[in-house]
């Protein structure tokens, strides 16, 4: 007696770690197609991280008996003086894991992930987004925080969705001279880095590289922007933003001292 057979019962985990054209399109394409795909899970994310920090990266992929892809996990390799050598999905992001709708493709990808850590010596995996409970995996959600609204058809409604103390606040910016810019070109990234750097380090926190910035706006061609608020043709606030599906993300903003004094962050981010 035959016992039906089933591709999607067969699955075929490989790990990828060239560049390859047509490997890197269908891998987006799978991204793109998935509800629950982000940014971080693109290849484009994931060479332009590399390319700016030289962290390597990798991917981890599943596919049926006939070749279709059901499973991805982007993957950075993570040496780092200061927290020491880890996987992570994915680096310099606040999203990434295993996308798929089976878990028994995600818990063969989940392995596979174990085992390529332990041939490399990697002390850990850090799965930054999905949900996953698998047997010595420890879930923590105190690390990240993200939200998510639908916007408003117009600027009035929009203002009017905003909390009433913040909403004060916005209108007292939106009542000084400011004016918005929104670009990707070279002088729009260098005042929003030099806006970034400058809040980061009175913040007390590492800054990143500028060619972090620049090989992420080249990659992401126009899935990204940057909005700039100025005050009398001097750039006081600033946001990198990622745009996936529709959905447009806010990642890496910063403002001056004098942005605080002209409510410029509340209108950078009300804009």
């Amino acid at each position: 007696m035959n016992m039906p057979f089933s591709p999607e019962q067969q699955t075929l985990v490989r790990i990828l770690d060239r560049d390859d054209a047509n490997e890197m399109a269908r891998i987006d394409a799978f991204v793109m197609a998935h509800r629950e795909g982000t940014p971080f899970h693109r290849p484009v994310w994931l060479t332009s991280i590399s390319k700016a920090t030289g962290h390597e990266w990798r991917y981890i992929i599943s596919e049926d008996a006939e070749g279709g892809l059901t499973g991805i996990l982007p993957l950075h390799l993570i040496h780092s003086a200061l927290f020491g050598r880890a996987l992570v999905s994915s680096g310099f992001a606040v999203g990434g894991g295993i996308l798929t709708t089976s878990e028994r493709v995600k818990a063969k990808l989940a392995d596979a992930a174990w085992q390529f850590a332990e041939r490399h010596s990697f002390p850990s995996i850090e799965l930054r987004g999905g949900n996953f409970d698998g047997e010595g995996w420890r879930n923590n959600s105190d690390v990240y925080a993200g939200f998510l609204r639908d916007l408003a058809q117009n600027d009035e409604d929009q203002l009017l969705a905003i909390p009433r103390k913040q909403r004060a606040e916005v209108r007292k910016g939106l009542k000084n001279e400011l004016d918005v810019r929104i670009g990707c070109g070279t002088q729009d990234i260098a005042d929003h880095y030099r806006i970034y750097a400058e809040s980061v380090r009175n913040l007390g926190t590492p800054v990143f590289p500028k060619a972090l910035f620049e090989e992420v706006m080249s990659g992401f061609g126009s899935d990204a922007d940057i909005l700039t608020v100025v005050s009398d043709g001097q750039p006081v606030a600033s946001v990198l933003s990622l745009y996936h599906n529709g959905v447009v993300m806010p990642y890496w903003g910063g403002g001056t001292w004098e942005a605080r004094r002209l409510r410029a962050n509340d209108v950078l981010y009300y804009a």
